[in-house]
């Protein structure tokens, strides 16, 4: 009986403690839910008003001064017709063979740096050496030749053999010579064939002869050193030197190779100042005068640069009916020889009239066709199509139609605009 009654007062004891735990577990949950309820209503309202400005705007967020709001502005602007010419060196050769031979020496390769009067090729020279060799043996005969006539000369001179020929009939050598000399008696058939001739006429003659004699090894002398000085040329002509400072822009021909007279070896240029050539039509010439700066657009990231007129050719190709004009790049201008570049050449044909003018930042391309944002009454941006005309400076461009002057666009839109932002973050 004791035992049932502890039993039952147990179990009364648990059944207390349960109904207070629940108790305690209902406080618990009602107050955490009902702050749980305050924060979502909270957030709620707060993620609504971040979806309401992530729907109409772009998350990039600029300042209403950091979105270079610009008025279109119009100025007298002329036609320009752009024509694309090419680069290339200032200065440019190409070298050739001048003689036959196997080539043994190459400076370089392509774009190797060489100073001026530097050996750029050299051809085989065994034979030319040989010829030159010979050149001089021939010299050293005729120099021979040439003191042997001396010799022989100043003999004649000292001692005539006409003279020393005569014999004397009676009276001595003085007697005979007295007689021959004022032509008395005597005949000199027998005596070197005078035939009765005065001996000092004679002695003219052979003196005369000697002269001529000197005369014609001085001839040969001077022929055989014209003939080494042309064999000499022709070794100078085995070594293709470098005119002037510059790179080996194209190697023609390889050490082993044979060549021939003519024949290209290589194309050497100074490239440090660079030139724009282009075939400009005829009616266009008269724009343009020398000194005169342009605009030009490299095939190099699209880089604008100013070049100058340098040359007009004074006569136009008859088929084309172009003048070749020769503009000078800047120094450091971007790209080398070959590039392709453009030049906007002003045509005095067309009128001058007035244009909006944009900054080409504000030109947007999405598809073929560019467009602008232009801010409209609401303060908010709207996409509108364009026709660009032709450039007025390096940052600049004209418009044809789709805006007028005073209208208001942005200078460089940020990424991600559309029809619709506003750049007035205030009213977001």
């Amino acid at each position: 009986m004791l035992n049932m009654q502890r039993v039952i007062a147990r179990s009364m004891i648990d059944l207390q403690s349960l109904k207070c735990l629940l108790l305690i577990t209902l406080l618990i949950v009602s107050s955490h839910l009902q702050a749980e309820s305050g924060y979502y209503r909270t957030d709620r309202n707060s993620q609504s008003e971040y979806s309401r400005n992530k729907v109409s705007y772009p998350t990039y967020k600029r300042s209403r001064g950091d979105e270079s709001i610009i008025t279109v502005s119009n100025a007298e602007v002329g036609a320009h017709v752009v024509l694309g010419g090419t680069v290339e060196a200032y200065r440019e050769v190409t070298l050739t063979a001048q003689t036959a031979g196997r080539v043994e020496f190459i400076a370089g390769s392509e774009g190797d740096w060489l100073d001026e009067g530097q050996v750029l090729v050299a051809v085989n020279d065994d034979g030319v050496l040989a010829q030159r060799q010979q050149a001089m043996a021939e010299l050293h005969g005729r120099t021979s030749s040439l003191q042997d006539a001396r010799a022989q000369y100043s003999r004649e001179f000292w001692a005539p053999q006409a003279l020393q020929q005569q014999t004397a009939p009676s009276m001595g050598y003085f007697p005979s010579m007295f007689e021959r000399f004022m032509g008395m008696g005597g005949s000199n058939s027998g005596n070197g064939g005078y035939n009765g001739l005065n001996p000092w006429v004679v002695r003219d003659v052979d003196l005369y002869s000697q002269g001529t004699n000197v005369t014609r090894a001085q001839s040969g002398i001077h022929g055989a050193r014209s003939r080494i000085d042309e064999i000499d040329a022709r070794l100078r002509d085995t070594r293709a030197i470098s005119p002037f400072e510059g790179v080996i822009v194209k190697k023609l021909t390889e050490i082993g190779d044979t060549v021939q007279p003519g024949q290209a070896l290589l194309k050497f240029a100074d490239i440090r100042y660079l030139q724009l050539k282009v075939d400009v039509p005829a009616r266009l010439v008269s724009a343009l005068s020398v000194d005169m700066i342009v605009t030009a657009k490299l095939d190099v990231g699209d880089a604008y640069v100013d070049v100058r007129v340098a040359q007009i050719f004074p006569v136009a190709d008859n088929l084309r009916h172009t003048v070749t004009v020769k503009f000078d790049l800047p120094s450091g201008a971007p790209g080398g020889p070959g590039m392709y570049a453009e030049v906007m050449i002003p045509d005095v044909n067309t009128p001058i009239a007035d244009m909006p003018i944009i900054p080409s930042s504000a030109i947007v391309r999405r598809g073929s066709l560019p467009s602008v944002f232009v801010l409209n009454r609401d303060n908010r941006a709207e996409m509108r199509l364009i026709r660009l005309g032709d450039e007025v400076d390096h940052e600049n461009v004209a418009v044809l139609s789709g805006l007028r002057p005073g209208e208001q666009i942005f200078a460089s839109p940020p990424p991600g605009i559309q029809s619709g932002w506003s750049p007035d973050y205030s009213k977001r």
